[in-house]
């Protein structure tokens, strides 16, 4: 975790994720409280983070099902 009143992210789907980020992106821009921005870009990192981290091994997971498949199909 890398903000200390970050939720646990691990519980969230990806679309609750997404729908976070919209929502702190809409109020960092009606903020002028520079101290609030920053704490909001330091949220937004974390929900970024866990996204990609997501679909990074959401690849993996689906590069290695297909390699799988590869070792099925024999043509000679």
């Amino acid at each position: 975790m890398i903000h200390p009143i970050a939720e646990n992210l691990k519980i969230l789907t990806d679309n609750q994720i997404e729908q976070k980020i919209y929502r702190l992106n809409g109020i960092y821009f009606m903020t002028e409280n520079a101290s609030v921005r920053q704490q909001i870009i330091l949220l937004l990192d974390g929900y970024k983070l866990e996204l990609e981290t997501r679909r990074i091994a959401a690849k993996k997971n689906a590069e290695s099902d297909n390699s799988d498949l590869d070792g099925l199909i024999k043509i000679n």
